[in-house]
């Protein structure tokens, strides 16, 4: 992997992992995440209409767009109700643990991406460590009494959805370029999130009363975040990418215990080490 998509992608774990915490940390996570995706479009505006004005949007891109704007809300749906249902530190690593294991099939299977064996090893101990962590976080929630089965459900669906866009979008930032893609699919999201929350109206306006600056800064660190991920995509290899991106779970483990109390730190430094390792073998892969 290059220095240059190793560099997006590092930034855009830790921008990743800290609007999730800030999400489930929101009063109703669902409504907190529809808001976030109506003010994310208006940061990339600028730039990116500047792009769409001055090469237009070709043809061949439109069904990736309508495509990754259908998986998005998908995807804000879903991980919006695993935060209602279940802790950060269940549905974190499930979500992007089972994108680590299914985008490297699928870019094999569409787009011919053959990993070295380093590279493999990697995805392996990144995954490895994700369950790990998992299994962590689930020992707290037994402990605790927190639910289980609905919050692992949605977060499982949450996980399918990451590893069905991150393919479909490594395709799409293929035919338009990374910064107008994301501008269309925050725009997407936004029209079709925004009578949703219109009819949690009560929710939403709590929610925009007592976290307007959150929400803000959340939209904009989403946006920012998937965007570098976008660029990576151009320039390196999805299955590296998104193993990469699994940085995030490192930091999780530590938002997890310490801002939001949700269990011992030693044991999760320890599964966070092993998908550390596993970054550091696809950050030298080729």
């Amino acid at each position: 992997m290059t220095a240059g998509a190793l560099a997006l992608v590092v930034a855009a774990a830790a921008l990743h992992a800290g609007w999730n915490a800030l999400a489930k940390r929101a009063r109703d996570p669902i409504a907190f995440l529809a808001l976030a995706s109506c003010v994310a479009w208006p940061v990339l505006l600028p730039f990116g209409a500047w792009m769409l004005l001055s090469d237009g949007l070709p043809a061949r891109a439109v069904p990736f767009v309508v495509g990754t704007i259908v998986l998005h809300v998908v995807y804000f749906l879903a991980l919006g109700q695993a935060y209602a249902t279940g802790a950060y530190s269940i549905v974190y690593p499930i979500a992007r643990g089972l994108g680590v294991a299914l985008v490297p099939a699928g870019a094999f299977a569409l787009f011919d991406e053959r990993l070295s064996p380093l590279g493999t090893v990697g995805i392996g101990l990144v995954i490895a460590g994700v369950v790990t962590l998992h299994q962590v976080g689930h020992r707290h929630a037994l402990a605790t009494g927190a639910p289980l089965g609905a919050a692992t459900a949605w977060a499982l669906l949450t996980g399918l959805s990451i590893a069905s866009y991150s393919l479909l979008d490594k395709a799409g930032v293929a035919r338009l370029r990374p910064v107008p893609y994301m501008l269309l699919m925050e725009a997407g999201c936004a029209a079709v999130l925004l009578p949703l929350a219109r009819a949690r109206g009560i929710a939403v306006r709590a929610e925009w009363r007592a976290n307007w600056r959150t929400v803000i800064a959340v939209g904009a660190m989403s946006a920012l975040g998937y965007t570098l991920v976008l660029l990576a995509f151009r320039i390196s290899k999805a299955g590296y990418v998104v193993a990469a991106r699994e940085l995030s779970i490192v930091l999780s483990a530590l938002i997890g215990t310490l801002w939001l109390g949700e269990g011992r730190l030693v044991p999760r430094l320890a599964a966070a080490s092993v998908v550390l390792a596993g970054v550091a073998c696809v950050a030298l892969a080729r």
